[in-house]
């Protein structure tokens, strides 16, 4: 069978992703601009297609009469047309379970560096502050730590509980947050506008959906009313990005440190960049998933599920 990667630079290079087992013609591109002919002319052929980000429409889909399978090298499903997959009996596979140790640990990285000001400081330092300022140490921003805060999860699947655990090893309370307008299913879960309001640091870990598209919206942040810090390594359209802008120099918020945006790569008239000197503000370019470990488990994990495709539709 043959298979075309369309996005391999959506990896980093110095992870292998060799073909998996069954596939005997093996077609790499690093990108592939977003162009539905040009989809269409590398795809041709193809028996399996392999893609990261690049969207796969229905016109694409209906033009590729061998595409047997598309296999996802993600979670999220969004960028492929699921319906058309099913019309044209195109099999449509993702991959989970890769990342449940590199997004955990990255939302920590963004919540305590947004806590404890750090690129802040560390801007201090480089730039002269420090030194022009003579004292033996900076303080102007303070430090908050994270025990004894209340942590808020929307989103509570396999990253949502390990987020927890390690929550809860510094010393964090933690709250589950039911779906919203939903009455808390079991003791384990918080009503969401009771989430909102009674937390230090609320985190997003929840798909994009009908449901979730702007959740975090003018409305939403008006009931957090701690000021809490906002933690995003879901997706970008789970919160409004000009109600979030304005809830963080209104201080609603303390601050925002987020790995994904409305529009990636982000624009150059998204709002959220006015908040790139905001001390309690961070952001990572969609690379919470992407460490070494997690990238070559990802590549473990597909290689299998294609493999085991492949040898029973051969």
């Amino acid at each position: 069978m043959k298979a075309v990667f369309l996005d391999m630079a959506t990896f980093s290079d110095d992870i292998e992703l060799p073909a998996p087992k069954g596939i005997s013609d093996y077609v790499t591109y690093d990108d592939t601009p977003q162009e539905d002919a040009l989809i269409i002319e590398r795809c041709q052929d193809a028996d399996i297609i392999f893609v990261n980000k690049v969207q796969i429409s229905a016109a694409v889909i209906a033009k590729l009469p061998k595409l047997k399978l598309i296999q996802l090298t993600a979670t999220g499903i969004n960028n492929v047309d699921k319906q058309a997959c099913d019309e044209h009996n195109v099999t449509l596979y993702n991959v989970a379970g890769y990342a449940v140790k590199s997004v955990p640990e990255h939302t920590f990285m963004l919540m305590l560096n947004a806590m404890r000001a750090g690129i802040y400081y560390h801007q201090k330092v480089v730039d002269g502050t420090w030194r022009d300022d003579g004292s033996f140490c900076l303080l102007d921003v303070s430090l908050i730590d994270l025990e004894d805060k209340t942590l808020g999860i929307i989103g509570v699947g396999t990253i949502g509980k390990r987020v927890t655990d390690i929550a809860r090893a510094f010393g964090m309370t933690v709250l589950w947050a039911e779906h919203q307008g939903k009455e808390p299913r079991n003791s384990d879960y918080s009503a969401f506008d009771e989430v909102l309001a009674s937390c230090d640091v609320i985190s997003l870990h929840c798909p994009l959906n009908e449901q979730t598209q702007h959740l975090i919206n003018k409305e939403t942040l008006a009931k957090m009313n701690k000021q809490p810090l906002l933690v995003n390594v879901a997706r970008g359209g789970i919160v409004d990005s000009q109600a979030l802008t304005e809830a963080v120099n209104s201080e609603q918020i303390i601050g925002y440190a987020s790995d994904v945006f409305e529009v990636e790569p982000i624009t150059s008239d998204d709002p959220l960049l006015t908040l790139k000197d905001h001390p309690r503000v961070i952001f990572s370019p969609h690379n919470a998933w992407g460490s070494k470990s997690a990238q070559i488990k990802l590549w473990q994990i597909l290689s299998k599920q294609v493999s085991e495709f492949v040898a029973i539709a051969s």
